[in-house]
């Protein structure tokens, strides 16, 4: 324990401590004495009546006391005020001429001397000198009984009055100075005429007495007679000015006093352990004590909150207060956001990092974002999943009431700008495949073959446009979105809920409005016809991938239009690689979190083919609809978000040793270059095969895709388009900025639940691994196929590209988005 714990409570000695000088008791006080020293102050009291009498401390005591308190405080603390008005009219204390030099002369250091001394930057110990280390040293033994050599400039006071103490009666020095009690400041007492507080004291509140008379007050009347006679102090002077002593003791306090006093005075000169110290300007005093009171308050209101988070965090999880109510009141909401922002690494200014740096600090941990992210958990202001990058991204997940009424009044109105226009189409068997847990359904598909043996095909894409206007409330919230969000947690949709999933999307059996892009192929896959028109159409299915494959595997004879659309996305599929296409199908996860709040929530993990015949079907039939929008653009000179991706002359045979699929299609990712846009003209999309490319499929959930919306329409009802080629470029930017957020916070917390999915599963469970590459050695880049995960792992000599292994996990920490897996080796 550090001697310095000294200054944290008043520095008094009781009468049995020191025979050196007179102690408060021995003073004598009658009435008379008393009114005679009130009388120089000039102060008034109520008139003491014994007739009423409550129990108090000890007995009996006057009703009236109270009164007399408050009366004497209130007279003090004008007292005081008038002095330091007085004192801060005198001529300032300078350093220079006052000082007396040989005050500073340091005692020489000899055995037996007893020492403060800086161990560190944040202890201060008590030491005697035992032996010179060298010429400058001094091996010195301290208070925890630790012998260490000091260098001269860490001694920062010489007790004086001290010789061939014994180190060890350190402890007993400290605890001396720690007990010192009322009795050895009588001087203070009686020079600054106080003696009627003592009086007060022996009858009513010793207690109050105690709290009253403490270092700070000492301080402020040293202060106040210093300052009032323009003089400094050495720490013996200051302790026979206020302790009526210069024992060793009492100097010893009066040192601590003066070297951890933040307000009423300062050094003006130091020569090694020797200091000199002087009163600060009035006015200085002032600002200095109202930070200090600042800071006291904002420590008081740290410690109540702290107890707040304890008292939480020991509570068990049911019966953790919620959220909200860690949010009602100002000043806790701020200490919380401020722990929220340091957890996501995300604190707006220094004041938040400093808050937060202080609560982690009070409650014991290390200041990290991780121990701010546990706390927040364990008092139950988090989910223990909680999303992290949604909370980095500022993620809009709710729509405001302005907007959300907005999109109400748009459901209402049954108007539809575009009803004469509209082919009806209602005739035709309409599928819609998509995800069994897809809430926005934006596209559907019909196919028949022609005559002539020609497969005629629909894309039915949703009309999003019938509800909504450019430059509205509804899209100006949808252009700051730029995409709906997909997490295996919830989705955030572009638009508010119901007009995204009730107005705009596709109802099974119902007419919808549509933009229809219907086309004819030639028997290679190519294009030979192709129109887009406003409609109507009925979904007659409602089908996920898996129930879709089905269905071709059965090949029923009733489902002949999803045979046809299945030929003609294989004759797309060989066609587009004729034309360069690069075939990238993997094996993907997807993940679907039930009770995302709950510690334990069940997860739901699929692994996708994209190879599947359902999932080719359906984005053979995307991509050909992009390429005949672009057509329809560019034949009729209306700006575009043209979509292209050149190549650097990608030789595919040079991968054709490899195996198709995942393998192959790793290594092609690894070189494609990044795509491109322009709003004039199509540029080729070399990945895709294509001579131009626009998405026009998704309107509900991707704001490029409704901007092409917007464009195509107004063309078709003989409109000039709503933006130019510079606009929508202006628009991208912004919209494309919000995509890519979206994307990255889709893959971070699809990756985080696989890893806690993994995290759950049996340590014995076995995991094929394909492996893709080797990055370095044998740390092998591969797919874990029952999981559409990719990471790495270490595999024995002999495994090569394409080859499968088995692989464990070790270990799987999603927070830290760590996972490490280990070769399973079968010996033969």
């Amino acid at each position: 324990m550090a001697v310095r714990a000294v200054s944290s409570c008043s520095i008094f000695r009781s009468a049995s401590t020191s025979s050196s000088s007179p102690t408060l008791f021995a003073f004598r006080c009658s009435p008379c004495h008393f009114s005679r020293r009130f009388s120089q102050f000039s102060i008034r009291f109520p008139i003491f009546r014994s007739d009423k009498l409550v129990p108090g401390h000890g007995g009996l005591q006057s009703s009236s006391v109270h009164s007399l308190v408050d009366s004497v405080m209130e007279e003090l603390g004008a007292l005081r005020r008038r002095r330091r008005v007085r004192a801060a009219a005198k001529v300032e204390l300078t350093s220079s001429g006052g000082i007396v030099e040989d005050k500073l002369v340091n005692r020489t250091l000899q055995q037996g001397l007893l020492l403060e001394f800086k161990k560190d930057s944040e202890r201060v110990l008590l030491a005697v000198a035992q032996r010179p280390d060298g010429k400058k040293n001094w091996m010195v033994s301290d208070q925890n009984g630790v012998t260490s050599s000091i260098k001269p400039q860490q001694i920062t006071y010489i007790v004086p009055g001290v010789e061939n103490f014994d180190h060890a009666e350190i402890s007993k020095f400290v605890q001396s100075a720690q007990e010192n009690s009322v009795g050895s400041c009588p001087k203070i007492v009686a020079d600054m005429n106080f003696l009627f507080l003592f009086w007060w004291f022996v009858f009513f509140s010793k207690e109050y007495f105690f709290n009253l008379v403490q270092d700070s007050a000492l301080l402020e009347f040293a202060w106040v007679e210093l300052l009032e006679k323009n003089k400094h102090v050495t720490p013996e002077e200051l302790a026979e000015m206020i302790f009526g002593s210069v024992e060793p003791l009492e100097c010893y306090c009066a040192h601590v006093m003066l070297s951890e006093d933040e307000v009423y005075f300062t050094v003006l000169e130091t020569k090694g352990s020797r200091s000199i110290y002087g009163p600060r300007p009035a006015v200085q005093v002032e600002e200095l004590l109202r930070r200090k009171l600042a800071k006291e308050a904002a420590e008081k209101e740290l410690q109540e909150f702290v107890q707040l988070l304890k008292s939480a965090k020991a509570m068990p999880l049911d019966a953790k207060p919620p959220k909200s109510s860690w949010m009602v009141e100002e000043k806790i909401r701020q200490k919380i956001k401020s722990l929220e922002s340091y957890a996501i690494d995300a604190c707006t200014n220094d004041d938040q990092r400093k808050t937060a740096g202080m609560i982690l600090r009070a409650m014991g941990m290390m200041k990290t974002a991780s121990s701010a992210l546990n706390l927040l958990i364990n008092i139950g202001f988090f989910p223990v999943h909680v999303n992290l990058d949604l909370l980095k991204f500022n993620t809009r997940t709710d729509h405001s009431d302005e907007v959300i009424s907005a999109a109400e009044s748009l459901l209402s109105d049954s108007y539809d700008p575009d009803e004469i226009e509209r082919k009806d189409l209602t005739h035709l068997k309409v599928y819609a495949i998509d995800v069994d847990e897809a809430d926005e359904l934006d596209d559907a598909l019909s196919a028949t073959r022609l005559q002539d043996g020609r497969i005629k095909i629909w894309i039915h894409v949703a009309d999003a446009t019938r509800f909504v206007q450019p430059g509205s409330i509804v899209d100006r919230e949808a252009m700051r979105r730029g995409t709906s969000v997909f997490l295996p947690t919830a989705t955030y949709p572009m638009f508010p809920e119901k007009l995204a999933m009730e107005g705009m999307s596709l109802q099974q059996g119902e007419n919808c409005n549509a933009v229809t892009v219907s086309v004819v192929l030639h028997s290679d896959g190519s294009i030979a016809e192709y129109s887009v028109d406003n409609s109507v159409i009925r979904p007659t299915y409602m089908l996920t991938y898996e129930s879709a494959s089905e269905l071709l595997h059965l090949n029923l004879e009733e489902e002949t239009e999803l045979k046809i659309l299945s030929e003609a996305a294989t004759l797309r599929s060989i066609w587009r690689r004729q034309q360069g296409a690069i075939d990238t199908a993997t094996l993907e996860a997807r993940i679907k979190v039930v009770n995302p709040e709950d510690p334990e929530p069940i997860i739901n993990l699929y692994v996708e083919n994209q190879a599947d015949p359902a999932m080719r079907l359906v984005t053979e039939m995307m991509i050909l609809c992009g390429e005949v929008v672009a057509t329809y653009g560019s034949s009729n000179n209306i700006p575009l978000p043209y979509r292209g991706q050149p190549q650097s002359n990608i030789d595919t045979s040079a991968f054709a040793h490899l195996p198709e699929g995942p393998v192959r299609s790793s290594a092609l990712v690894k070189l494609m270059r990044a795509a491109e846009i322009d709003f004039r003209k199509p540029i080729r999309h070399g990945i895709l095969g294509l001579p131009g490319y626009v998405q026009f499929t998704s309107p509900i959930r991707r704001y490029m895709d409704l901007l092409a919306h917007y464009q195509v329409k107004a063309f078709l009802i003989g409109k000039s388009p709503p933006f130019s080629a510079g606009q929508l470029e202006g628009m991208a930017s912004i919209v494309n900025m919000n995509a890519r957020v979206a994307k990255k916070l889709f893959s971070s917390s699809l990756r985080y639940w696989i890893l806690e999915f993994l995290r759950r599963q049996p340590k014995e469970k076995r995991y094929r691994a394909l492996i893709l590459r080797f990055i370095k050695d044998r740390i092998a880049a591969i797919l874990l196929v029952e999981v559409g995960l990719q990471s790495s792992v270490w595999v024995s000599v002999g495994a090569d590209v394409g080859d499968e292994v088995l692989v464990r996990v070790e270990e799987a920490h999603p927070r830290d988005d760590v996972l490490f897996l280990k070769e399973i080796v079968i010996e033969r």
